[in-house]
């Protein structure tokens, strides 16, 4: 389901790297000096479901604290079905896939279902989409205008696209809440993604940051 990939990163990377660079990351972390990491930028396409979209969007709001910005929220750009730019697509859990409501939690999951009752629900999840692609499509081809027809797509499945542009601390930031066991699984498939994405570039500060 994960499909990330890093665009474009700051030049300060683990190249020509130092043990006196280390032991400085290593007392920023330490000491809670962060304005140095929000000077290393980072920035990765994504490709995922609306409600993974829906909690990433929690970390931009973060992450506009970088000094000189003015706190303008231009890190996150993402594309519109006002225009068609792409096929409808979207996430559907296989059988094994369902999870059941947690025991002692209003969110979260708890333990898969069977495959007899998710083989149930990816059924009619597959049936209710397939029913608002044909109603999207229908309502293009009588002449409805894209930004209107959209709104026959199920939306939370849908998978959308969007340049995530965040500093270093808040790239950390965003591993350390959904690498947690209790962050909702499908954004943990993207965490991992991202921590794959930016190990090779910034290992020893993400060494640092990231809670241990």
């Amino acid at each position: 389901m994960a499909s990330v990939r890093s665009i474009r990163c700051s030049s300060v990377t683990t190249k020509n790297f130092l043990k006196t660079d280390l032991r400085l990351i290593q007392f920023l972390a330490r000491e809670g000096h962060t304005s140095p990491f929000r000077n290393a930028i980072m920035q990765y396409e994504i490709y995922a479901p609306l409600m993974v979209a829906r909690q990433w969007w929690k970390y931009v709001v973060g992450s506009a604290h970088m000094e000189g910005t003015g706190d303008r929220l231009e890190a996150w750009n993402e594309s519109s079905r006002r225009y068609i730019t792409e096929e409808p697509a979207f996430y559907i859990p296989a059988e094994g896939e369902w999870r059941s409501q947690p025991e002692n939690s209003k969110q979260g999951s708890g333990e898969p279902l069977s495959w007899e009752l998710g083989q149930k629900y990816t059924d009619e999840l597959m049936n209710y989409v397939e029913q608002g692609i044909a109603n999207y499509e229908q309502a293009l081809e009588d002449g409805i205008c894209a930004e209107q027809a959209r709104l026959f797509l199920p939306a939370y499945g849908m998978y959308v696209r969007w340049y995530w542009t965040a500093s270093l601390q808040s790239v950390c930031h965003f591993l350390n809440q959904r690498l947690e066991h209790d962050a909702q699984q499908e954004i943990q498939e993207y965490a991992k993604a991202i921590l794959e994405l930016s190990k090779p570039l910034f290992s020893h500060s993400i060494d640092e940051l990231l809670h241990k």
